[in-house]
């Protein structure tokens, strides 16, 4: 009864925001304006499209990570640059980290709640397959691992983490854990970037993500090793 409640909660939900966005034209412009400033690549374009709203910069900033993560891939990096030129590195790392943890924790919902079907329409069957096999070939460290791969889409692991076994808290805790490496670092360098430095920073983080990865993959050889 309560899986049925949450099913038509979540349906509810997405159907209201998709006929909103034939309805009303304040947030057909709103959704448009997303879908520009995320198709810009440029996160100039987006701290610009954040500081419009104001007072309300940060909860709109909140809810744009929120929408990247449901609408899958969008790129959140441009997000978490925006917020730290905007608002600090410290403020935007908190804001990022902590709008991409609410994005993550719906998306799991999502597909656990709404089955693979949902999930697939979402994002996309081959993304969602290409994920399955890395979490068939890491098992438990997997969700850590991925968070820490700048090239893994996050939305798509938090989407096929719901469509296994794995409970939630663990879930949610290897999401925060391996994401706020990536977090700090793009917004640390993110007060200082133009836009022709994203190429240089992104290598860094890539980088700095491989001998994150190494150091765990040499602790789960060992972990074997010893069993």
């Amino acid at each position: 009864m309560k899986n049925l409640s949450a099913k038509i909660l979540i349906l509810s939900a997405l159907v209201i925001a998709v006929v909103s966005y034939f309805i009303f034209p304040s947030y057909k412009n709103f959704i448009d304006m997303t879908l520009s400033a995320f198709a810009s690549g440029d996160f100039g374009v987006m701290r610009e499209f954040i500081a419009d709203y104001g007072a309300y910069a940060a909860a709109v900033s909140f809810l744009l990570m929120i929408f990247q993560s449901v609408a899958a891939p969008l790129p959140a990096f441009i997000i978490t640059l925006a917020n730290a030129n905007l608002f600090g590195w410290v403020k935007g790392a908190v804001l990022s980290w902590s709008s991409a943890m609410a994005g993550a924790a719906l998306c799991f919902w999502i597909s656990r709640v709404l089955g693979r079907n949902a999930a697939e329409k979402l994002t996309s069957r081959a993304g969602l397959q290409s994920v399955d096999k890395f979490f068939e070939r890491y098992g438990t460290h997997s969700i850590l691992i991925a968070r820490l791969l700048p090239f893994i889409s996050f939305d798509l692991v938090s989407y096929a983490a719901g469509l296994t076994s794995m409970r939630f808290l663990p879930f949610f805790i290897a999401t925060g854990v391996g994401q706020l490496p990536a977090t700090i670092v793009y917004s640390y360098v993110g007060g200082m970037l133009t836009g022709g430095a994203q190429m240089l920073m992104t290598g860094l983080l890539f980088l700095f993500a491989l001998s994150a990865v190494v150091v765990m993959m040499r602790q789960i050889y060992r972990e074997k090793h010893k069993n």
